[in-house]
């Protein structure tokens, strides 16, 4: 899915980039927001970079107020992250995932489907898109926790092999 690298995106601290800046990396892409009750998935998103950072993954966090759970600025988000959980993963500037101001980006990747068949609107914070290098995008709702057996399964079928 060449066109996901070509589609602007900002970081948390105002740099413009694209998914492209991450190459052939296995990319988890997820919609946080702080003082949503899944929050605690920041650990365990975590816990996935510390283990596949330097194997060719990495997460990318995208803060969301679309379900009114999400810290007023992002220089708050960014200390929230990084002093409650201890992100280290590349964190992006907040954005819309419905509606029609949602990113470029999750209006492309709510063309995936779920396990389920179901594609569309995302359903709350922390849901999870895996991409792996070759562009196959898989999609997991808010509730399937980032170090459940099927993502983890995901991301180790499509590590580089090195």
């Amino acid at each position: 899915m060449a066109e996901l690298d070509t589609i602007p995106l900002t970081t948390i601290d105002g740099r413009e980039t694209t998914l492209a800046e991450w190459g052939d990396d296995v990319k988890l892409i997820v919609n946080v927001a702080s003082r949503c009750g899944l929050a605690p998935q920041y650990e365990a998103l975590e816990e996935l970079q510390r283990t596949y950072g330097e194997r060719g993954f990495t997460v990318l966090g995208f803060p969301s107020n679309q379900f009114l759970q999400e810290l007023g600025s992002e220089e708050k988000i960014a200390e929230y992250c990084s002093t409650t959980w201890g992100v280290t993963f590349p964190m992006f500037e907040r954005v819309k995932v419905n509606g029609g101001k949602a990113h470029p980006l999750y209006q492309a990747l709510k063309e995936t489907a779920d396990e389920t068949g179901k594609a569309g609107r995302v359903q709350w914070n922390f849901e999870k898109f895996l991409v792996s290098p070759d562009g196959t995008v898989r999609r997991f709702r808010p509730t399937t926790v980032p170090d459940a057996p099927e993502i983890v399964s995901a991301i180790e079928a499509s590590l580089p092999v090195r």
